[in-house]
C-alpha cells in the first residue's frame, strides 16, 4: 500500500516582512506617501516612490499634471526618509501644452548647487506664434542665465522651492516675455544626477506649501 504524502508547510512570505513608512523630506513636511514590505530595510535604500504634487499639497487639481519622485535615502525604525529625485510634468499635461502655430524654446543644462547638489533642469517655453531660431536661442540663453545664477547660491532644498512655487520660472518669463509673447513656460523636468550633502534629519526648514 503506497505511504501517503507529507503536505509541505506552505511558507508566509508576508509573515517575515516588516513595513516601513515611507516620509517626503522636511521641505515637503515629512508627508507619508506609501508603506512598503521589506524583509531587511538595508534594501530599500535606492528605492523610488512615485506620486503628485496634488497628493501632497491637495491644493490645485492642476497639481496632478507634477510628478513628482523620492528616493530612500534612509530607514529609521519602522520610516524611511527620502529625498526628491526629480519632478516632470506627466505625459498628458506635456501633450496637451504643444499646439500647431506656435513655437518651443527647450533649454537643457546641468547645474551644481551651492552645498554641492548636480541637478539636470529642463526649462521649456512655449510662445503664441512661430518664431525664428535667433529668437529660441535668445529665450534659451535667458533661461540658462537666470536659473546659473540662482542655483549657484541655492541649497538643494531652495531650488526645490523655487521649481516647485513657480518662482524661478516667474523670473524668466518676466525676462522671455520682452522677446516674444509667452504661452506658457515652465520647468518640465528637473532630476537629481547626484547628492551633496544631504540633511536628512528633521531640521528647520520652511515647507512647501
Amino acid at each position: 500500500m503506497p505511504k501517503a504524502k507529507k503536505r509541505r508547510k506552505v511558507k508566509d512570505k508576508w509573515r517575515g516582512k516588516q513595513w516601513i513608512e515611507v516620509e517626503t523630506p522636511q521641505i515637503f513636511g515629512r508627508t507619508p506617501i506609501a508603506r512598503v514590505p521589506v524583509t531587511d530595510p538595508e534594501k530599500a535604500l535606492g528605492e523610488v516612490l512615485e506620486t503628485t504634487l496634488f497628493d501632497l499639497l491637495k491644493q490645485d487639481p492642476q497639481q496632478y499634471t507634477i510628478k513628482l519622485y523620492f528616493q530612500i535615502l534612509k530607514v529609521e525604525d519602522d520610516r524611511a526618509l527620502t529625498i526628491l529625485k526629480g519632478q516632470e510634468y506627466s505625459r498628458d499635461y506635456l501633450r496637451s501644452l504643444i499646439r500647431r502655430g506656435s513655437s518651443m524654446a527647450d533649454m537643457i543644462n546641468d547645474y551644481t548647487t551651492m552645498d554641492g547638489f548636480k541637478v539636470r533642469i529642463y526649462v521649456m517655453a512655449l510662445t503664441r506664434s512661430r518664431i525664428n531660431s535667433s529668437k529660441k536661442h535668445a529665450i534659451r540663453a535667458i533661461a540658462h542665465n537666470i536659473v546659473s545664477e540662482k542655483v549657484a547660491n541655492m541649497t538643494y532644498d531652495q531650488l526645490v522651492q523655487e521649481v516647485i512655487s513657480g518662482t524661478i520660472t516667474s523670473d524668466i518669463y518676466n525676462e522671455a516675455k520682452k522677446i516674444m509673447h509667452i504661452r506658457h513656460l515652465g520647468v518640465r523636468k528637473m532630476k537629481l544626477l547626484s547628492v551633496g550633502t544631504p540633511k536628512i534629519e528633521v531640521e528647520q526648514v520652511t515647507p512647501v506649501n
